[in-house]
């Protein structure tokens, strides 16, 4: 170890070389919160009933909620927001590490009373800072398990990280016949049932943001949070789909992202029993693109897990379970192909859901017998652009939704797009004032024409009378002269940064950290996942 002095100067010295001689301390302690490292002892180590591994930190480990902070592309975002309105600085650095870094927040914030800072010397993603540790901790354990159940829980009044922590230290459990001496002895918190640690509504906490917004001038233009923007909103998407609590089919956030198994819930005492309903701590997310980005530059990032394989892993097989896709019908009449395409969505809320810049397209294709391709729309580049996508040609346009596709040129793109109080499109979040576009695909039992504003469609799907409840249908009309047999693909493809998003990023690239995540992501071949495919032969 370097005596302190001599420590921070290697620190900063081998930081300009992309690697962080500080690594991160997950044992640290704060007046409220515990690091993962103390919690390994008990909680990893475990096998369920079926004898798979479901080591509590081990998974949590692998997730994107332990690496929230360490993601390059949050940093690079937050860095621009900073940019291109420091008269919000205070606004920003506490509202994007409220949930980002949600002990450090917490800590300064609430316990100290002053306010955060992100970058710079005093900055809490800064080594050497008093809290760092528990700012690259991450969505931590003692966390989340200390989040009060209260009555703002799952209202507009607990969103946007308006979480309450407990000040007894309570660790808030699924179960109520636990054994609670070796904690209170080994860690001096208490673990006590609650069965909000079960309800969407405690996901909400972070999962439903709402944002504020200047004009071109920098004049803030919201007065309340309800006049805010919608900046994603999957636990009000959620309560509005067959999978609410009230709904037909319902299933809790837990359900999908902490599915359940037999285990103990902890490696000791050894005598402990089986619990039936173990939610493993997977928290799989679709991010495969920034999973791999993490674990392919671990050291510059100061990632912990060496576990993140398993993570890209989870969350590809969830990517491939969202959404469904169909050919329902093909025709060739006078020399005219038609196919009709129907995709439906199987995930709680929209998909693609969380961070306005993601989005989903269909890549159809036409080949004759020869293999030859006769048309083709939604073709993808190998640095993750769209063929004739207009927003990867040109950032102030964008691709609308389609009831019928007729030209190679047009692509059916599932996505939001940000609009500012002048109605042009914009990718700084402050600048959002409304969507343009949200042709997201809903969730079943989602009725377009019946939920609030801060999660309806927007642009052409609202008049297309095959886009609602949980699926989307469209055709595709195009001459072909040649005769045999035909064969018709189409796959639904998936990308957690759009193309005119890192375009407008890379506007900012001499900032560090835009200039870290451009290296990192640019060098990555991963830019996109296929969700789904399907193939047909028409003809012969």
């Amino acid at each position: 170890m370097f005596p302190a002095y001599p420590r921070a100067v290697a620190s900063v010295l081998l930081s300009l070389c992309g690697i962080f001689a500080y690594a991160e301390d997950t044992n640290f302690t704060t007046s409220h919160f515990s690091g993962s490292g103390n919690c390994v002892s008990c909680h990893d180590g475990i096998s369920d009933n079926s004898g798979n591994d479901v080591s509590l930190v081990r998974d949590w480990q692998a997730s994107m909620m332990a690496n929230s902070s360490k993601d390059p592309f949050w940093r690079a975002k937050v860095a621009t927001e900073l940019e291109r309105n420091p008269q919000l600085s205070t606004v920003i650095n506490d509202t994007c590490s409220r949930c980002h870094a949600p002990m450090a927040n917490y800590e300064i914030t609430k316990v100290q009373g002053r306010g955060i800072e992100l970058f710079g010397p005093d900055g809490i993603l800064t080594p050497g800072h008093a809290l760092h540790d528990a700012a690259m901790n991450g969505v931590s354990c003692t966390l989340c398990h200390q989040i009060a159940d209260h009555a703002d829980l799952g209202t507009l009044n607990g969103f946007t990280g308006q979480y309450k922590i407990n000040d007894t230290q309570v660790i808030y459990g699924q179960y109520s016949d636990i054994l609670g001496q070796p904690m209170i002895r080994n860690t001096g918190y208490t673990p006590a049932y609650s069965a909000h640690v079960s309800d969407s509504a405690l996901c909400a906490s972070c999962h439903n943001l709402k944002t504020p917004f200047v004009d071109q001038e920098g004049n803030l233009l919201t007065t309340s949070a309800e006049s805010e923007f919608p900046e994603q909103m999957p636990y009000t998407e959620w309560q509005h789909s067959v999978f609410d609590d009230a709904g037909t089919n319902p299933k809790s956030c837990q359900d999908c992202h902490l599915p359940k198994t037999t285990s103990r819930v902890s490696n000791r005492p050894s005598w402990l029993s089986p619990k039936e309903g173990f939610g493993k701590h997977e928290l799989v997310g679709a991010n495969t693109t920034m999973l791999t980005l993490l674990r392919d530059n671990a050291a510059q990032l100061d990632v912990t897990s060496t576990n993140l394989q398993l993570g890209i892993d989870r969350a590809r097989e969830m990517l491939k379970s969202a959404a469904n896709i169909e050919i329902i019908a093909t025709s060739v009449v006078d020399g005219i192909l038609e196919v009709r395409i129907r995709i439906e969505n199987n995930s709680g809320h929209k998909t693609p859901t969380a961070y306005p810049s993601r989005r989903m397209w269909l890549h159809f294709k036409v080949t004759d017998s020869a293999g030859n391709v006769l048309f083709e729309s939604g073709k993808v580049n190998p640095d993750g652009s769209i063929v004739g996508a207009d927003n990867d040609g040109d950032q102030t346009l964008f691709e609308p939704h389609y009831e019928l596709i007729t030209s190679s040129d047009q692509v059916q793109i599932y996505e939001p797009v940000m609009g500012d109080s002048n109605g042009n499109i914009t990718y700084t979040l402050l600048r959002a004032a409304r969507y343009l576009k949200d042709n997201r695909l809903t969730p079943k039992g989602f009725n377009k024409f019946e939920v609030p504003s801060d999660v309806a469609v927007h642009g052409q799907a609202v008049d297309d009378t095959n886009f609602n409840l949980g699926s989307d249908e469209i055709s595709y009309r195009i001459p072909v002269t040649a005769a045999g047999e035909f064969t018709v693909s189409t796959a639904l493809n998936y990308q957690t940064i759009a193309h005119g998003y890192l375009q407008d990023l890379y506007r900012e690239d001499h900032l560090e950290q835009v200039q870290a995540f451009k290296e990192m992501y640019d060098r990555q071949s991963l830019k996109y996942e296929e969700i789904t495919s399907a193939t047909t032969k028409v003809g012969g």
